[in-house]
């Protein structure tokens, strides 16, 4: 029978009998989770028990107070009685109670041994018995072969002892196949998850460690530490083990990944010490980048569909005598051709050109960079007509050159860096003659393009020197190098340099300058760089008060880091500067990108603020974390934008939607030809403000990208890490609003859409045919612009004649039956009518839920465009060629095994090599002081 008072069993606690007080206590002890309120009451008296050392059943007394404690929803008593209960205390019951005391015992522990680890100072005492139900919980996991959830609550507190404990036993016990999944969880958790730099340094350092020992070694997990830690050490150590066991075609492959994804310091650094010993030739050309970027430009310039007629039609309607407009079509001209090579554009509009003045000939000319981007054999030779000595008398033309050739060697720099470091030792004593400020504005922007990630001191030097000269023009952008050339090092004195002079200078430009700099050295540092955020933050100055929100997006880009969001969204609901403001929202997108489905609910209610400021900041926030993600939710935010009262956030909508649908078709997206008109409307209409063009003029750029295949990536998927290039691409594109030529840093961003397989032999590209097992019209280009222009011409017409009726009849009839004749030689089967309208608005946050597999595929040939939607379609079943590493849909040069060597195949032809072989690039056109193009053929 059930008590329904404690009553007597309380009055027995106040008997002088040991003995009756210990009957007492386990009495109250079966009854307490019914009677818990009235047991309260003696809360104190059962402590008073606790507490004295002499009373022998004081644990059952603490067992008691815990139960009492719990009930009255005081957890940390709760478990400071539970700990002090002892052997009472059973951790296998299954009881609710003990599952909360258990869980708020871990939480506990592992607040404290992270608070433990961070702290620099004096370390808080960590009960031992508070540890023991941590270890001992651990345990379980581990004999219920709970190994992912051991394994991250070790990660959450801290402790790389039981995490490696854990890995080593399981390669001991088990396969090591079994382990390396083990592995590779720790490896994603530790990138995407641990905040704390030092802990992950130490758990990727340890997981090196382990997978070197390995005796089937995975490679490839092992390159993803390498660049995770951006350890050139570490790198040679693998490429040493490959050497010796003769894998040179995964040695290939690695080298390929490390080029897409690792910085250019521990590029050349590998470079540098594998030289020395004697490594493979070829392993250090593709080390070097020149390969990836010569196949880059050799897939955009074979495969450019670019839309030439709604580009002529831009620039018809954009008065070029206005520097505004100029500029939109000289930048949007560079992003439709960035990385093609083919500069025909420019060559057929020469008198267009002509209308250029002052800066827009600076950004003009710095054009031809994006065009070129990665053409590291030939980039010099493209720009020497424009470069200082040529016969090329502008001083904005001479400028913007230097600039451009910092854009084609962005990253790889190695040839180049010395060329520009030059102009800038020449010219930094003469600063205050405008020709040499614009001068060494462009040799700055172009060297720390060019050096950007390097880390080299002498170049930091040498900006420095024209940083200290205090003029507005060069100061900026020297201020920038800067920051691009020591990108992600937090180099101390760097930072004291740049942030002291900053708040010492009275320019304006220079002092916005040196914010974004500090911001990009600060890259990636997360809470290294709390005390430089606070540091800026706390000043009074509005642009520092700027730099600070950019360092959170920079540092903590791709964390999710939680107070660093809520700072950023504090700061755009309460700065005074409105400049601040835009600032911090656009911030959101780089710390959310890896979290990019919730940007549209974070910063919807931001998207109606009154501020318009805010609201800008809001459409460049959704721009860039749903870059090329194609987020439907992030569309409907965006779509009203454009229709926004005030120009600058139409501007920044209409080039947030085109970030966000880049390389969308309309089957994947019908919204895609909505958009592209409205962009086209906005354009040509009379009555839209200037800077609503320039936006429109942009995102068609951004729309028809590197001749329609490229677009944007902010993760490096097959290596876990986060695109530097890009995000920094974004971060520079989105100063445009200070400074126009800052918009071409966008190409920066900008990732071919393709499988290069290349054969590891020999480092050629063979033609041969991969499979894609899905619908081929998903992933068909978007119509030209000419068959719009077409219907529009129609619907304007006031009169048709019969005969003329007729013959449009006949030939649309013609090229009807022309292009399905077409299609049935590339379509290998027919499936299902599109589904219908009501069909197609279903699983609406769903980016391919049109897209269904094909038992049977259609063929693509090898280097040919290939979606971000289609690569998980992609398969190889080429007997022939077989991809060094098992292929998971990745898109990008993939080395492939010859199984056939001795048959002939055909190889398709490279920028490089059509260079070598024929010779001469193409005639190159002089612009000199008057832009007189006239007289250039």
């Amino acid at each position: 029978m059930s008590l329904t008072t404690a009553a007597p069993l309380l009055a027995l606690l106040r008997e002088n009998n040991n003995s009756v007080k210990s009957y007492a206590l386990n009495s109250i002890n079966e009854v307490v989770g019914e009677l818990w309120s009235e047991v309260s009451n003696d809360i104190t008296e059962i402590e008073a028990l606790y507490d004295d050392s002499n009373f022998p059943d004081r644990q059952m007394a603490g067992l008691i107070a815990s139960k009492v404690y719990y009930n009255l929803g005081e957890y940390e008593s709760a478990v400071k009685f539970a700990l002090a209960a002892g052997d009472r205390f059973n951790i296998e019951e299954r009881s609710q109670y003990v599952e909360s005391i258990v869980s708020k015992s871990i939480e506990m522990y592992i607040r404290q041994s992270a608070d433990n680890f961070e702290s620099e100072g004096h370390k808080q005492f960590i009960d031992p018995k508070l540890t023991a139900i941590f270890e001992k919980m651990i345990q379980k996991c581990i004999i219920a072969s709970e190994f992912k959830l051991a394994l991250g609550i070790s990660l959450e507190a801290f402790r790389l002892d039981l995490v490696e404990q854990i890995l080593k036993s399981r390669l001991e016990s088990d396969s090591e196949a079994n382990a390396l999944k083990l592995i590779n969880y720790v490896l994603t958790a530790t990138i995407t998850v641990v905040n704390s730099s030092v802990f992950r340094k130490a758990i990727l350092t340890s997981l090196f460690n382990i997978l070197m020992s390995m005796k089937s070694a995975d490679y490839f997990t092992i390159s993803k530490v390498v660049v995770n830690l951006n350890n050139p050490q570490l790198g040679i150590h693998l490429f040493e083990k490959l050497n010796n066991n003769e894998n040179i075609e995964v040695s290939y492959q690695i080298a390929f990944d490390l080029v897409s994804s690792g910085s250019q310091e521990l590029l050349e650094t590998l470079v540098v010490e594998l030289e020395k010993r004697n490594f493979d030739s070829r392993l250090l050309e593709i080390l070097s980048g020149l390969p990836t970027c010569d196949y880059n430009n050799t897939f955009l310039l074979n495969n450019s569909n670019i839309d030439v007629g709604l580009l002529n039609k831009s620039k018809s309607c954009l008065d070029g005598k206005f520097s505004l407009f100029h500029t939109a079509v000289s930048v949007a001209n560079g992003f439709m051709h960035a990385g093609t090579t083919d500069n025909s554009f420019i060559k057929a509009n020469l008198s267009w050109l002509g209308k250029a003045q002052n800066w827009a000939k600076f950004t003009a000319t710095a054009s031809l960079g994006v065009i070129h981007k990665g053409n590291l054999s030939e980039g010099k030779k493209v720009m020497a007509p424009y470069l200082p000595g040529s016969r090329a008398s502008s001083r904005y033309i001479k400028g913007g050159s230097l600039y451009g050739l910092g854009l084609i060697y962005a990253g790889f720099g190695r040839d180049i860096i010395g060329y520009l470091k030059s102009h800038i030792v020449e010219n930094s004593s003469a600063t205050g003659d405008e020709d040499i400020d614009i001068l060494l504005h462009g040799a700055s922007l172009g060297v720390g393009l060019a050096a950007m990630g390097s880390s080299s001191t002498e170049i930091y030097e040498s900006l420095k020197e024209v940083l200290y000269n205090d003029s507005a023009v060069s100061g900026m952008a020297a201020a920038l190098g800067m920051g691009l050339t020591m990108l992600g090092t937090g180099d101390g004195s760097a930072v004291h340099d740049m942030f002291t002079y900053a708040q010492e200078t009275q320019h304006g430009d220079i002092s916005r300058g040196l914010a974004v700099g500090l911001a990009l050295i600060n890259y990636g540092r997360q809470e290294l760089a709390q005390g430089l955020i606070d540091d800026m933050f706390a000043n009074e100055n509005p642009i520092l008060r700027y730099g600070g929100a950019y360092t959170i997006a920079l540092a903590y880009a791709g964390t999710g880091n939680n107070t660093a969001v809520k700072k950023l969204l504090h700061v755009a609901v309460s700065d005074s500067s409105d400049d601040v403001r835009r600032a911090a929202v656009i911030a959101l997108g780089f710390v959310l990108l890896r979290d990019y489905t919730t940007v549209p609910r974070i910063v919807q209610l931001l998207s109606k603020s009154h501020n318009a400021h805010v609201r800008c900041g809001t459409a460049f926030a959704l721009g860039i974390a749903c870059a090329g993600r194609v987020l439907p939710s992030a569309v409907d935010v965006l779509e009203p934008m454009t229709k926004d009262s005030v120009d600058f956030v139409r501007q920044a909508a209409m080039i947030a939607l085109s970030m966000v649908l880049i390389q969308q078709t309309e089957k994947l997206n019908p919204k895609v030809a909505d958009i592209n008109q409205n962009f086209l409307n906005v354009v040509t209409n009379k009555h839209q403000e200037g800077l609503a063009k320039f936006g429109a003029c942009i995102a068609q750029g951004i729309m028809n990208a590197g001749g329609r295949n490229v677009t944007i990536h902010l993760e490096n998927m097959e290596m876990g890490t986060l695109d530097t290039r890009s995000i920094v691409g974004l971060a520079m594109f989105s100063q445009f609003w200070y400074w126009f030529p800052l918009s071409h840093f966008l190409s920066l961003s900008f990732t071919p859409t393709t499988v290069i397989g290349i054969r590891g032999s020999d480092l050629s590209i063979p033609r041969f045919d991969i499979n894609c097992h899905a619908k081929q019209e998903f992933f068909a280009y978007p119509k030209m612009y000419e068959e719009d222009s077409g219907k529009e011409v129609e619907k304007v017409a006031t009169a048709v004649l019969s005969t003329t009726a007729r013959a449009k009849a006949r030939a649309k009839k013609s090229k009807k039956d022309k292009n399905d004749e077409d299609d049935e030689k590339q379509v290998e089967f027919k499936e299902q009518e599109e589904p219908a309208k009501d069909e197609e608005s279903k699983d609406k946050d769903e980016e391919t839920s049109k897209v269904k597999y094909s038992s049977k595929p259609y063929k693509i040939e090898n280097m040919t465009r290939v979606l971000p939607q289609q690569a998980r379609y992609i398969s190889f079943k080429d007997d022939r060629f077989v991809p060094a590493r098992k292929y998971k849909g990745n898109t990008g040069v993939i080395v492939l095994t010859d199984n056939k060597p001795d048959e002939p195949v055909g190889l398709i032809e490279t920028v490089r090599q059509s260079k070598d072989v024929n010779a001469p690039l193409p005639t190159p056109f002089k612009v000199d002081d008057e832009l007189d193009y006239s007289r250039i053929k």
